[in-house]
């Protein structure tokens, strides 16, 4: 049975052939086998271990469903009902009424089908964002080591808003984040 998040009234969204549903828990260490792959651009430390994973679902992602104003809402990425990715909004501000996006793909589909699948998650997400939950803001934060997130992202109406010089450190250096935003124009 599909866990549904209070806070949404649209739990299903399919565009393109891909479909987000809420994150479920049977594809969590596939979503683990995705971080631990993409750790150069994730702000994540070290390998996800299968107990670290466990806790994290039971702990922080669990409750997530029943709370109406979530930290983050979750979902998993579908294509023919598999899981390729996962991604949603992170770092809810209910307040301020904006939020980070997050998404990433399984490794090997990032050759040939990076740009579609941002273009059907950005599309998907921004109705939970700007339709379901009233945000007036979304944005993405990446490492400057993704040139080719910024076309596509620009592409689906985000504009570059800024550039954070030297604010991560990575493999021995410091490197800028770009952040590319969308305000909700329904409002």
């Amino acid at each position: 049975m599909m866990r549904k998040y209070a806070s949404i009234k649209t739990q299903t969204i399919t565009y393109n052939n891909y479909t987000i549903v809420p994150i479920r828990e049977d594809d969590k260490y596939i979503i683990m086998d995705m971080r631990n792959a993409q750790l150069f651009h994730l702000r994540q430390k070290e390998p996800l271990t299968i107990a670290q994973q466990d806790d994290y679902f039971s702990r922080v992602i669990s409750p997530l469903f029943d709370a109406q104003q979530p930290s983050q809402i979750l979902f998993s990425f579908l294509h023919n009902n598999n899981c390729i990715g996962y991604g949603g909004l992170v770092h809810i501000n209910w307040l301020d009424k904006y939020a980070e996006i997050s998404f990433i793909i399984k490794p090997e589909l990032e050759e040939k089908y990076f740009a579609e699948c941002w273009q059907s998650f950005l599309h998907m997400i921004q109705q939970v964002a700007f339709e379901d939950i009233k945000l007036h803001k979304i944005f993405t934060y990446a490492f400057d080591l993704r040139q080719k997130l910024y076309p596509v992202v620009e592409s689906c109406g985000f504009y570059k808003e800024a550039i954070l010089k030297e604010h991560c450190f990575f493999e021995g250096r410091f490197i800028d984040v770009v952040i590319h935003s969308k305000l909700n124009t329904t409002c």
